[in-house]
């Protein structure tokens, strides 16, 4: 049983809080300032601390500093009085996982506990998997393709965000897969048959996109009614106007329980939120548990099954195209691009070659021109002067090491290889 620890320099609180949370399934145990949670936490270590940011000697966020540095994974909630916000989003700063504003509801007190604790499972890496996590580990391999060290970490990642409601933030470059990932959330996550509600927040005007997630009244618009029970995903959050996401927020702070949100971005959020482009309560609810996707240029080791993924999914009228192989020199070619569109560009050029080859057996002469124009690569200035060594050290790892064939597909000679 999952134990809270409710610090507050009210016994009346810790009397209503006790009354409402025990019967959901919680533990509770009880501290009247920040140097008693202190104490007690050091020797019980329990699973959530729910503390009020207005105690003395020591206020909730000197607390929260103090938990943070003898566990970093510890979940902390602070309650707050609305005089307070801006005091809760310096708490959320430094790793709070949420606040709950005072007067807050039953149902939302009890439903950011059951967040705190997903979050906490998802933190641990060691944690047992329900049984169903053998079919669900199939679904995901299926969808999200790669073996290298980089991606693999990726992976078990989104494995342990599969069984949770936490909110999650997909970040990478366009065509890394952020859509498919979602999906992949989604589909393995609890609530599989529930509505999974999709918006493009650069696709829609600012009026649609106030009434899908605001609405008239305090429950949010269509959307966030729509995703009840299931998910509700914003691609390109960052593309959400200023004024909005601060609406959104408050919507988020009735709703929340009741949906689990995803939201994927090409931009790194924190720099935006630092540069103040990107409302920082928006940013902490969402970026809890963040899956960044690395680029294909530095996973060039899961091409390979990558085209074998993709070619399994095309169509070619003269042979099955699961069958076609890319020889060696094919693969050095496609290891050396830069791949600027990432696994969308990979698949439009291996789907384009094996829904139309009359070979078996591709070779670098069935590439397209571009992929082998030297252009693509760096000059031998660029190499010699040392502002191309990750993207040459890139390629000599996809060349396994072998200098004269990384030599060859950079086109310079063997010599100025380290």
């Amino acid at each position: 049983m999952a134990t809270v620890l409710i610090v507050d320099d009210l016994l009346s609180i810790h009397e209503m809080l006790d009354a409402v949370i025990q019967p959901t399934g919680f533990a509770t145990a009880f501290a009247t300032d920040g140097e008693k949670a202190l104490a007690r936490f050091k020797t019980e270590r329990q699973d959530i601390v729910l503390a009020d940011i207005d105690m003395k000697p020591m206020d909730g966020l000197t607390l929260l500093k103090h938990l943070k540095q003898i566990d970093p994974h510890v979940v902390v909630i602070i309650m707050t009085a609305y005089a307070n916000t801006d005091s809760a989003l310096q708490a959320l700063k430094y790793g709070a996982f949420d606040y709950l504003q005072k007067p807050f509801r039953v149902d939302e007190l009890i439903a950011t506990l059951r967040r705190g604790i997903d979050y906490k499972t998802a933190l641990a890496t060691d944690v047992a998997q329900p049984s169903k996590s053998a079919s669900e580990e199939i679904r995901i391999e299926r969808k999200l393709v790669g073996s290298s060290v980089r991606f693999s970490k990726v992976i078990q990642q989104i494995r342990r965000l599969a069984s949770v409601r936490t909110p999650a933030l997909i970040q990478g470059e366009a065509g890394t897969g952020k859509s498919t990932v979602a999906d992949t959330l989604h589909a393995t996550g609890p609530f599989p048959d529930q509505k999974f509600v999709k918006v493009d927040c650069t696709s829609t005007n600012h009026d649609g996109l106030r009434s899908g997630l605001v609405g008239n009244g305090s429950e949010g618009g269509t959307w966030i009614q729509a995703a009840k029970g299931g998910t509700l995903c914003l691609h390109h959050v960052q593309c959400l106007p200023l004024q909005l996401q601060k609406e959104f927020v408050g919507i988020l702070r009735n709703t929340a329980h009741t949906f689990r949100l995803i939201a994927t971005t090409t931009e790194d959020l924190e720099a935006l939120t630092d540069e103040g482009k990107f409302h920082d309560d928006l940013f902490y609810r969402v970026a809890a548990l963040p899956v960044i996707l690395p680029p294909l240029r530095e996973r060039l080791e899961d091409i390979p099954e990558l085209i074998q993924y993709f070619t399994s999914k095309t169509a070619n009228p003269f042979f099955d195209s699961s069958m076609i192989e890319f020889t060696d020199d094919a693969l050095d070619v496609l290891r050396a691009y830069h791949w600027p569109g990432n696994l969308t560009e990979l698949y439009q050029v291996v789907s384009k070659i094996a829904a139309s080859s009359e070979n078996r057996v591709i070779t670098s002469e069935h590439l397209p021109m571009r992929l082998k124009e030297l252009k693509q690569w760096p000059s031998l200035a660029e190499f010699l002067a040392g502002q191309q060594k990750s993207y040459v050290d890139s390629v000599l790892r996809a060349a396994k090491g072998d200098k004269d064939r990384a030599a060859k597909i950079l086109g310079i000679g063997v010599d100025a290889i380290r």
